[in-house]
């Protein structure tokens, strides 16, 4: 049954001789270059000057990026704040020594909340439409973009599922392990990839795509649904869950509130469409 698991054991990235990519940037560099075009495509049906566009794009990858660190330090090690605040935001540690580690630390709650955030600003400033629209059509990049994110944390061995005890599973030799876990980030990538297809053909072969919030509220459903589920066999990242007893995870807990705004964005949705 050996057939079950195999040996994950990557290198760092792709050596240039002079520089290196590393995977996880190179899955951020393409989660944001298929976002661009999936808004183009929608932009273009929707008669918004493409011009518009280059401002989301700066918008929503400051808000990822921002949204993603401020998030995993509030929720995960806001200990940082105090202990190490210049560690927050720049890729390198002062304590208890100066190390370089690059940007690491990053919890998708938080990119959610900012990217949320940035769109209302966008909308605006730039868009002049409600911002219940640009979330419902921004959503589906987004969807897409979680998909390569978690493949990045594969390839870096991070966020890292339970031990299988099983023959099945997949054995990260970077962390000098030698027993398999279950590839819970593949696991969530499966469920992005469902979540994408999903949004996509509810905005093209639907008219729901003109009632405001629907979209986006199937998208906080569906997507916190999937992380929701997946971490029942995610390794724990620590956070507050053992303040509220171990029964759920800190992932869980901070999913719930977004599955909640789900429902209520699906169901004040029906309303009344949105015409301009």
């Amino acid at each position: 049954m050996q057939y079950l698991s195999f040996v994950w054991d990557p290198s760092e990235g792709i050596d240039l001789g002079f520089f290196m990519i590393r995977y996880y940037s190179l899955m951020f560099v393409i989660a944001f270059t298929l976002g661009w075009f999936i808004m183009k495509r929608i932009f273009r049906n929707e008669g918004i000057p493409l011009e518009k566009l280059d401002s989301l794009f700066i918008y929503t990858v400051i808000a990822t990026l921002v949204g993603a660190r401020l998030g995993h330090v509030i929720f995960y090690e806001p200990e940082i704040f105090n202990e190490d605040p210049l560690s927050v935001f720049l890729p390198f540690q002062t304590v208890p020594e100066f190390e370089f580690t690059g940007f690491r630390g990053l919890a998708s709650h938080g990119a959610a909340i900012a990217i949320i955030i940035a769109m209302f600003i966008y909308s605006k400033k730039v868009l002049k439409k409600p911002v219940l629209w640009i979330l419902d059509r921004v959503v589906i990049a987004v969807a897409c973009g979680g998909i390569f994110v978690r493949i990045g944390n594969f390839i870096n061995s991070e966020i890292i599922g339970d031990a299988t005890h099983s023959n099945y599973g997949v054995v990260f030799k970077q962390l000098n392990e030698d027993f398999p876990r279950h590839p819970a980030q593949l696991y969530e990538a499966a469920g992005y990839i469902i979540v994408f297809l999903l949004l996509w053909y509810i905005y093209w072969k639907t008219d729901k795509r003109n009632f405001l919030g629907y979209i986006f509220g199937v998208f906080l459903i569906l997507l916190w649904t999937v992380r929701f589920l997946v971490e029942f066999v995610k390794e724990s990242q620590g956070g507050f869950e053992s303040a509220l007893g171990n029964a759920l995870s800190t992932g869980q807990w901070l999913s719930i509130p977004f599955i909640i705004a789900g429902i209520y964005f699906m169901i004040q949705s029906s309303k009344k469409p949105y015409t301009q």
